[in-house]
């Protein structure tokens, strides 16, 4: 993997940055971002970590999770270097209008931006995890348990745990050597799926309740009803997208989570050939070719059906 040589100049130069991820975060948005502001820290350099959202309970494992803020301190505009991770725009990180003196962009999303004075975008990386693996590298850094658990735990959740598609001889070389660094997979596996509150099995009961198969389609929902009867919260839904996929002769799981009234938000999992980043696309959204999402304000009927229509038009086209 190639990493541009302005962007590990530019991290080796500057004596501060203020690194942020995306909304919603998952594994390898924040492993990612705590590995990297480690590593950077071990050179002297000073670090701010910042997600709009508060880091979901079912992360709280990472080592360093608290380092993350959700206010951006005014004083950092004009005056840090921004690094983007996990996303590549300024809105879907939600600091869309901050001004930074230089920005970076580290991602892996197929779907991007034109944002960023240094862009390293690599479509075909497995994680965003597996990028900063190499980055820790190309500064000569050592890589302690701590970054190594981060670093493992943004890898295997982007791997579905070294299920999906994705999963080469690269990703496992590097993640025997995060492993050999002090990563312990078992207790990160169970970290990950395996301390479930009895509140999210019951939303999980309630949402496979809703499923609908049209063709090799899988709808599913959750609604605000259904996290009021159950205590939940959006974060509970993490992996609740991919379930249907299980079914043998399903493409396409879509999610369809209720923001507001008539307001949706869709996540979509695919298997095999089938790029749902195409279909987000046309939905304003984006993603990876087997995982992606979008948008979308109309009931949920005439979202039902937009997504559909949508699917049969790409599939004619491609």
């Amino acid at each position: 993997m190639k990493i541009p040589r302005k962007l590990i100049t530019f991290l080796a130069k500057e004596e501060r940055f203020f690194i942020a991820t995306h909304i919603n975060p998952e594994g390898d948005a924040l492993g990612s971002s705590l590995a990297l502001s480690m590593a950077l820290a071990s050179l002297g350099k000073k670090t701010l970590l910042y997600d709009k959202d508060m880091v979901p309970h079912g992360y709280r494992f990472l080592p360093g999770y608290e380092r993350f803020m959700n206010a951006v301190p005014p004083y950092i505009q004009d005056e840090w270097p921004l690094i983007l991770l996990d996303c590549n725009s300024q809105e879907r990180a939600g600091i869309d209008g901050l001004r930074f003196i230089k920005s970076a962009v580290i991602d892996h999303h197929e779907t991007v931006s034109t944002f960023g004075d240094i862009r390293w975008i690599e479509p075909h990386a497995a994680a965003t995890g597996l990028m900063i693996f190499y980055v820790i590298k190309a500064l000569g850094l050592r890589m302690t348990r701590e970054i190594a658990v981060n670093l493992y735990a943004a890898i295997a959740i982007d791997t579905g745990t070294f299920r999906y598609s994705n999963t080469t001889a690269e990703v496992l070389r590097v993640s025997a050597e995060l492993v050999e660094a002090g990563a312990n997979p078992a207790s990160i596996a169970s970290n990950l799926y395996e301390m479930w509150s009895r509140k999210r099995f019951r939303l999980l009961i309630m949402v496979l309740n809703s499923l609908e198969i049209k063709n090799d389609i899988a709808i599913t929902v959750v609604s605000q009803e259904m996290f009021r009867k159950t205590g939940t919260t959006p974060e509970d839904t993490e992996t609740f997208p991919s379930f249907p996929r299980r079914i043998h002769d399903i493409t396409i799981s879509a999610f369809f989570r209720e923001i507001d009234r008539n307001y949706w938000k869709v996540s979509l999992r695919s298997r095999g050939e089938t790029n749902v980043a195409i279909i987000a696309t046309h939905f304003q959204g984006g993603g990876h070719k087997n995982a992606a999402g979008y948008k979308i304000k109309a009931s949920l009927k005439t979202a039902k059906k937009a997504l559909l229509d949508e699917v049969a038009r790409t599939r004619k086209t491609f």
